[in-house]
């Protein structure tokens, strides 16, 4: 198999999942939600013909049982209960396993069967009681079909010139991809054979909206003629023919169909759905016209539903109770979390872009050409270039870096399914809803902020969203409410999730920290309420006594607070006991390239990234507050964190110096050092081995002359303990007169 075309099949079907799980959760919350049926539709029947045109049968058996299932939602003859969208949703889990199982190994050997037979049995014990025999209603409909009234509104009388009419019921022995059966017989009919017109419509039947057969009416052809050019094409299993030609003259003619052959238990739901024009051609169609796959095809319909977001902003369950640290150490929720939550592995890139990438390459190699040649000639010719190669080469990485900046939504979209699950499990209730999706970062964050945000939203449903009974003895409504959101801060992206629960303890942290032995009593007693909460990112601390399978053995806030950190992030959380909490995750547009600000302390240099700079300005700043060292801006200080003491570099401090200060956003301290010499993008390697985790130090980057520059890491370098009592104990009006600020 080409493996650009088995990369493209499963990106689109991660995809397509992806957006199916989101309008279902849409549906569920909204059962009158039009829009989500009808893109439920879209996305299960390209699923079914991707996986179907493939080869890949079993995933594409349990597609057509769900999208039967919801067929009969869809004709409102099955209300929408949460046990029938569980049915659904664990339809979906499988496909998602025999996706992941043909990435791993080329192939499936998954058997759906059991799966199937249940959502089948959802179907035949929820339906329509009263038609016992669905086959034979069928067959009674059709003898009981005015054909001359069909021809009416299938053909253009007044502008088809032809004295002969003729309807053709054709019936083919279509498997489970009905819409390429159906595809390849249409595209078989002989050229001499003139179709005006279908029933029902030509894209309705590639598309596969239809029993075991569909309606033909061929212009100036007898019947006898039409039926043996029919007989024997792709997959026709008979066809049935009647001369109507009465229909054009008379508008309307009296002749019935007799004897035509019964469709199967589909055909009342499917043809339905076909008489509607709101259903995009499917895969199955395209794949057959461009003699390809459905994978090809389901590229365009794709493309053309990225915008449908707004499903997934909502949804509401019923069920949950649990917390999110632990998850990692049960096998079966390890392989629940890998189905919801996969590696970004392609990126649909604007044209103009790719244009525009091309275009400053070839003035790159221009540029480089006389470069060279300048050279030869003179220096001042040379540096001209290099001028010019400059800017070329800032253009070209301005717009490689935004080719790999992807919206927040490609992670977003993963998680009304996750909370939803869990709060069932738990039985609670709990909105969700996202913000702020169209927000980009670069692929490489977007990659690993997966996992810290799932573990985030598992302890807000876990620890967060009380029981509905609580909550209702609390003066609250039953169903809780999460809230994902993300927004630009400068260089910066900030992700929030906040919840309207119970909020944390402080006091139970506290005395977990004293039983783990990471503070004393006394050192707590001291600290506020929000230095406390900053406890439980401490590695295997959890306020749950009981283990269960999402809480209780410490893990998963640790690894928010590690993965964010490696990411040159930070995480914080605020808490109002009894109302809710926040959890703000600050994370950088990019990794790769930043821009740093030069600092020297003695003969070294070190850099400073500029996204967490507020002010530069003299030592004079500096004042003394409850016995520390700080900065005094708006009323607010900004302990100092002597550069040269930090970094444990023993040599005397000079009388001068400068004083950095950090965006309180970022950390509320202010950086002293002997002087800034200069500002430069630089490529920045993370500390690795050994090397990795070091206080005060992020990573290193290698500047022009060769030399080795590490950079900071402001949110660990070690802040004096006078310096956090000063922050703890600082009240505005004892501030003493201080001369003008420096501006910034």
């Amino acid at each position: 198999m080409d493996e650009e075309l088995y990369q493209a099949f499963i990106t689109e079907s991660e995809e397509s999942i992806t957006q199916l799980n989101n309008s279902l959760l849409s549906l569920e919350s909204n059962p009158d939600d039009t829009e989500a049926i009808d893109d439920i539709f879209r996305q299960a029947h390209t699923l079914k013909g991707n996986f179907g045109a493939m080869g890949f049968d079993n995933a594409a058996t349990v597609a057509h049982a769900v999208e039967d299932l919801l067929d009969e939602i869809r004709h409102e003859r099955l209300d929408v209960t949460a046990e029938r969208m569980d049915l659904v949703f664990d339809g979906m889990d499988l496909i998602v396993d025999i996706l992941h199982d043909i990435e791993e190994n080329g192939e499936s050997t998954i058997d759906p069967s059991d799966t199937v037979e249940e959502i089948r049995a959802a179907v035949e014990d929820g339906g329509d009681a009263g038609n016992s025999n669905p086959a034979a209603s069928d067959e009674a409909d059709r003898e009981s079909v005015d054909l001359g009234s069909l021809a009416a509104d299938c053909v253009d009388a007044d502008a088809l010139d032809a004295t002969t009419l003729t309807h053709a019921h054709v019936e083919l022995d279509a498997g489970q991809m009905k819409g390429v059966d159906a595809g390849i017989f249409l595209s078989s009919i002989p050229e001499d054979l003139d179709v005006v017109g279908t029933n029902p419509t030509r894209d309705a039947i590639e598309d596969g909206e239809f029993g075991d057969g569909f309606d033909l009416f061929v212009a100036e052809r007898d019947a006898a003629v039409v039926e043996s050019e029919l007989d024997g094409l792709w997959k026709v299993s008979a066809v049935e023919t009647t001369d109507v030609s009465d229909a054009l003259a008379a508008g309307g003619a009296t002749a019935t169909a007799s004897d035509v052959p019964a469709a199967d238990s589909d055909a009342d739901a499917e043809g339905d759905a076909s008489a509607s024009d709101e259903t995009e051609p499917s895969a199955d169609a395209d794949a057959d016209a461009a003699g390809g796959t459905g994978a090809d095809a389901a590229t365009d319909e794709q493309a053309g539903d990225d915008g449908s977001e707004g499903d997934a902003d909502e949804a509401e369950s019923t069920d949950g109770d649990g917390e999110d640290d632990g998850s990692e150490g049960d096998g079966a929720e390890q392989k629940k979390e890998a189905r919801s939550i996969s590696a970004v592995k392609s990126v649909r890139v604007d044209v103009d872009q790719l244009d525009e990438l091309h275009e400053l390459v070839e003035q790159l190699v221009t540029s480089r050409i006389k470069l060279r040649n300048a050279i030869d000639v003179g220096q001042t010719t040379a540096l001209d270039t290099l001028d010019e190669l400059d800017k070329i080469s800032s253009n070209l990485q301005n717009t490689v870096m935004d080719m790999r900046l992807i919206p927040l939504k490609k992670v977003f979209d993963k998680f009304p399914r996750l909370v939803r699950d869990l709060a069932r499990e738990q039985d609670k209730r709990v909105s969700f809803k996202v913000e702020g999706a169209d927000i980009e970062l670069d692929r490489t964050i977007l990659d690993e902020i997966s996992d810290p945000l799932m573990h985030v939203l598992r302890n807000a449903v876990d620890h967060g969203i009380e029981d509905p009974d609580v909550r209702e003895a609390n003066g609250k409504s039953r169903t809780g409410t999460i809230r994902l959101s993300a927004r630009r801060q400068h260089d910066t992206v900030i992700v929030t999730v906040e919840d309207d629960g119970s909020g944390i303890d402080a006091d139970a942290v506290r005395e977990k920290a004293i039983d783990k032995g990471v503070a004393t009593r006394e050192e707590l007693d001291q600290m506020p309420d929000s230095e406390v909460y900053d406890y439980i990112f401490h590695p295997g601390f959890s306020t749950n006594d009981e283990i269960t399978d999402v809480s209780g053995r410490g893990v998963g806030m640790d690894v928010v607070k590690t993965t964010v950190e490696s990411l040159d992030g930070s995480v914080s959380v605020e808490s109002d006991p009894g109302e809710g909490s926040t959890f703000n995750i600050r994370l950088p547009v990019s990794v790769a390239i930043i821009k740093v600000l030069f600092v020297q302390v003695e003969d070294r240099e070190f850099g400073v990234p500029i996204k967490y700079i507020d002010e530069i300005s003299r030592r004079d700043r500096v004042q003394t507050v409850n016995g520390a060292e700080v900065i005094v801006h708006e009323e607010t200080i900004f302990p100092l964190i002597r550069l040269r003491e930090a970094l444990e570099i023993d040599s005397p401090e000079p009388d001068d110096g400068m004083v950095v200060r950090i965006r309180p956003d970022d950390r509320q301290v202010a950086l002293h050092c002997d002087g800034v010499t200069k500002q430069e993008e630089v490529v920045v390697t993370p500390l690795q081995g050994p090397l990795s985790g070091v206080g005060g130090l992020s990573g290193t980057a290698v500047i022009g002359d060769g030399n080795v520059i590490p950079i900071l890491d402001v949110s660990t370098l070690q802040l004096p303990a006078d310096g956090e009592q000063a922050m703890r104990e600082f009240d505005p009006s004892q501030l003493p007169d201080t001369a003008e600020e420096a501006a910034d």
